[in-house]
């Protein structure tokens, strides 16, 4: 029998989660307030069916961040038995205004510049970073749930508080969308006077300001919800900018070429996909069998820099305990249960390869 989920905006990321999700055999149903966005979904093969679906395992909701809370409550009607998440770049907000158990809000580090489900990509989320922000009111099993399914689109999962997603987020997605776009309008002013700028636009400046071609209109409810967050960030930006202008202008070529070695070292030193099971460990926690213990150690871990390419909950026969069990990179156990211990946690860890 097949899985069953519900996709919420049958658009660019919607459209893409139910192609992946149909590759692997589930049972999909889209809900659009665009009754033609769920007729081209039919059609390109993201959706099974068009309506809420009752038995649904996992809701996703996958509209603009203004009406996620909204339809985030109406899916959790939709679906008693069921899990629900999201997949806005803008976190607080949303968990804030949904105190619920089945709900996990999350975020795929992911996208395009096409728009619309035209644009989806059952494979766009293999190998992107999916950040999962569980709040206090999250239970165990529905992040463990959803984190599972979410992994099985081939994303690797991150954990974060929603607080500290938003933060990060700014500077590293939603900053760069407005630096890009400010980019790009500044060379088209240009072109006004020279006619060749944009011409000669290619190689490095296409490569930096691909993410301006992406819709719009989804921008003005992210500014606004995480606006803080992205105000700090270009705040950063501006002050680093003033910095190089300076270098440049002064002739400093000391520190202008510090600056660009150490952001070649940052960049070629971004992770990568997994190591090979050689390389990794199995770290045990015991823990009490209650909400929110494999969110903290999954937050703990990210905090950490230590990534989990795995996770499982071993519940006990006995009570109200269990085991989680975290699959790791090996080089980075140590630090992960020397941090587990500072919480009293009593970890171990063996060999992924040990029978």
């Amino acid at each position: 029998m097949s899985r069953r989920a519900t996709v919420v905006g049958v658009g660019l990321i919607g459209g893409s989660i139910g192609l992946a999700l149909r590759e692997l055999g589930w049972h999909v149903s889209g809900v659009d307030p665009d009754g033609e966005r769920c007729s081209r979904g039919l059609e390109l093969g993201a959706l099974d069916a068009v309506g809420w679906d009752p038995d649904a395992e996992v809701t996703f909701v996958a509209t603009p961040v203004g009406l996620v809370a909204g339809l985030v409550a109406e899916a959790l009607d939709a679906s008693p038995g069921g899990f629900v998440t999201d997949v806005a770049s803008v976190k607080a907000a949303v968990v804030e205004a949904v105190d619920d158990p089945r709900f996990v809000g999350g975020h795929p580090m992911a996208g395009s510049e096409l728009d619309g489900v035209e644009g989806a990509d059952a494979s766009m989320f293999r190998g992107a970073n999916w950040v999962l922000t569980p709040g206090g009111a999250t239970a165990d099993a529905a992040f463990t749930r959803v984190r599972s399914i979410v992994r099985s689109l081939g994303a690797e999962v991150v954990t974060l508080s929603p607080k500290r997603h938003d933060a990060l987020v700014a500077l590293v997605s939603h900053v760069p969308h407005l630096t890009a776009a400010s980019l790009v309008g500044l060379a088209a002013r240009r072109s006004e006077e020279h006619s060749a700028v944009l011409r000669l636009a290619a190689g490095g400046f296409r490569d930096m300001t691909r993410v301006a071609a992406g819709h719009p209109g989804i921008w003005l409810d992210i500014c606004a919800e995480n606006r803080a967050a992205i105000t700090e960030a270009l705040d950063d930006l501006i002050g680093a900018l003033g910095e190089v202008r300076r270098e440049v202008a002064e002739t400093d070529g000391d520190r202008l070429l510090h600056r660009l070695e150490s952001a070649r070292t940052a960049r070629v030193s971004l992770p990568t996909g997994a190591p090979p099971p050689s390389e990794l460990l199995e770290v045990r926690v015991p823990v009490l069998d209650r909400k929110g213990e494999i969110a903290s150690i999954a937050a703990l871990a990210t905090e950490l820099d230590v990534n989990i390419y795995d996770l499982e909950i071993a519940h006990s026969a006995e009570g109200d305990r269990g085991v989680v069990v975290l699959i790791v990179d090996a080089p980075l156990a140590d630090r992960l249960t020397e941090g587990l211990e500072g919480l009293d946690y009593r970890p171990t860890s063996r060999p992924l390869t040990q029978g």
